[in-house]
């Protein structure tokens, strides 16, 4: 197996090969983006009823106080911090199925994006809500965009606070579709 340096200087822990084997004997149904021989797929919903679906996501970025206090007052050099990193959000519930190999491509309706400061933190906190009525749900919509957006805000604070991070990035809550609700 070859090794990249972060494996060589014990960053990044080897793979195991066993992972890359293939098998013929599916042993855990519920991940069903392998088929019966054990080759990924984009599942077919074609069959599964139109439901409203709903998927709410969270994460945080940390960052040093003088980095959110340019954010809050909104003196950036970059310009409006928090807006652009909205606009990015939505954008990229719009493109998950174009960053996520087996995603579906949805038709989304509704994806609101909240910023807030905490200043006691030294962070922010988003919170994604994302809606569809389709055959699959858009949890990963609602993850990708609260990724995005947390990136677009390190993105535009780097050159002052490269020690930014993020963190408690999750699934909140999902309803809709066969599954049913499911809640943290």
């Amino acid at each position: 197996m070859h090794k990249n340096n972060a494996q060589i200087n014990g960053i990044i822990p080897p793979i195991k090969s066993s992972i890359y084997t293939r098998s013929n004997k599916m042993t855990d149904d519920k991940l069903n983006h392998f088929n019966q021989h054990g080759d990924a797929h984009m599942v077919d919903v074609g069959d599964k009823n139109v439901t409203q679906r709903q998927a709410i996501a969270e994460g945080t970025i940390n960052m040093q106080a003088e980095t959110l206090q340019r954010i809050i007052d909104g003196n950036h050099k970059k310009g409006d911090v928090l807006g652009v990193a909205r606009i990015a959000g939505v954008m990229a519930a719009k493109k998950t199925s174009d960053l996520i190999p087996l995603c579906h491509p949805l038709q989304l309706t509704h994806v609101d994006v909240q910023l807030n400061a905490n200043e006691k933190e030294q962070s922010v906190h988003c919170i994604v809500e994302v809606k569809t009525a389709g055959q699959t749900g858009v949890e990963m919509e609602a993850l990708t965009a609260v990724q995005v957006t947390l990136l677009t805000i390190y993105d535009m604070c780097k050159a002052m606070d490269r020690g930014m991070s993020m963190n408690n990035i999750g699934l909140l809550k999902k309803s809709g579709g066969k599954s049913g609700d499911w809640n943290r």
